[in-house]
């Protein structure tokens, strides 16, 4: 499964965007899926992720009440709804995707997760 990310940008502080990921070789339908983040000198971490059949999802403490993910299992990608921006949401944006459907908890870890996309940039000013 191959895993291609887009939609990232520079925008102000309070602005929104909308990033995608997109699945080919394969299929996410029953693959946990989650996006992840990095900025320079931190290590990944956790975003959001939306359970299988969306009905749960899951933020990270830092992005809770301003990111909204989704997915859409017939066009095979995952949405990230980011909304209120701020220059600390500056990162490199990562969709990841695991081969097992068990179950993975509320804040995953990187090393759980079998395919990377190559990331997106998304960079805050203020």
């Amino acid at each position: 499964v191959q895993l291609q990310a887009s939609g990232g940008g520079l925008v102000q502080a309070g602005a929104s965007l909308r990033l995608s990921c997109t699945a080919s070789g394969g299929t996410f339908t029953n693959m946990p899926q989650a996006w992840f983040r990095q900025a320079p000198g931190k290590e990944r971490e956790f975003v959001a992720r939306q359970v299988w059949g969306g009905t749960i999802t899951y933020y990270g403490d830092s992005v809770n009440g301003r990111f909204t993910v989704s997915r859409d299992n017939s066009k095979n990608t995952v949405a990230l709804q980011m909304d209120s921006l701020k220059p600390e949401d500056t990162a490199i944006y990562y969709c990841a995707a695991r081969r097992s459907p068990a179950y993975l908890g509320p804040n995953p870890t990187p090393d759980l997760f079998d395919y990377w996309g190559q990331g997106t940039q998304v960079t805050v000013s203020s």
